[in-house]
């Protein structure tokens, strides 16, 4: 369980600013993760009918987890991003594709935009969480698994480099899998 809300990652990245992340706080940061999750650009996240009550069980469901893990990614210090890693032999991914050494899975959502759009937000947002994510040397696949219907966040994986495997039927979304290798 997440004991702190300290940065585990900091960098400053040309262009674009200090990139901090750090762990979901489940009870404190649950106003502003329910505000994100319940818009409507926020769809396929599959919460926007969720209460604030059942935001903070969802993600003190994730905090008590060894497999899985919640984050925030701030920009000079204002929260811009929200994601989760996961183990896919512990989720229901991994029934739906042979899960290799070294898969690591990921799940991303940009925060609504502050002030209008920015060009190279997101892939910036991006680069930085995979640079995160990819520090770990075991971790040599990245697994993403976006709804099918989610054409803008497929086409911004396959831009960073993923690429489209099979789709496959989960619990509560048909998913495109997306692969990247180290």
């Amino acid at each position: 369980m997440t004991t702190t809300t300290d940065p585990i990652w900091l960098r400053h990245v040309e262009g674009f600013g200090e990139v901090l992340i750090r762990p979901v706080a489940p009870t404190t940061d649950v106003d502003l993760i329910h505000d994100w999750v319940t818009r409507d650009r926020a769809r396929f996240w599959g919460m926007r009918d969720a209460s604030r009550e059942q935001v903070r069980e969802i993600y003190s469901y994730v905090d008590s987890l060894a497999t899985h893990h919640a984050y925030l990614i701030h920009r000079d210090g204002r929260p811009v991003g929200l994601f989760q890693t996961y183990e896919p032999a512990a989720d229901p991914v991994g029934a739906c594709y042979q899960v290799q050494p070294g898969d690591f899975g990921i799940h991303l959502m940009v925060a609504p935009p502050d002030g209008g759009v920015e060009p190279g937000f997101t892939g910036a947002v991006l680069a930085a969480f995979l640079e995160f994510v990819l520090a770990d040397p075991t971790r040599r696949r990245i697994v993403a698994e976006p709804d099918a219907r989610n054409d803008r966040a497929i086409a911004r994986l396959v831009r960073a480099g993923f690429v489209p495997g099979p789709q496959i039927d989960l619990p509560d979304k048909r998913a495109q899998l997306l692969f990247l290798d180290r």
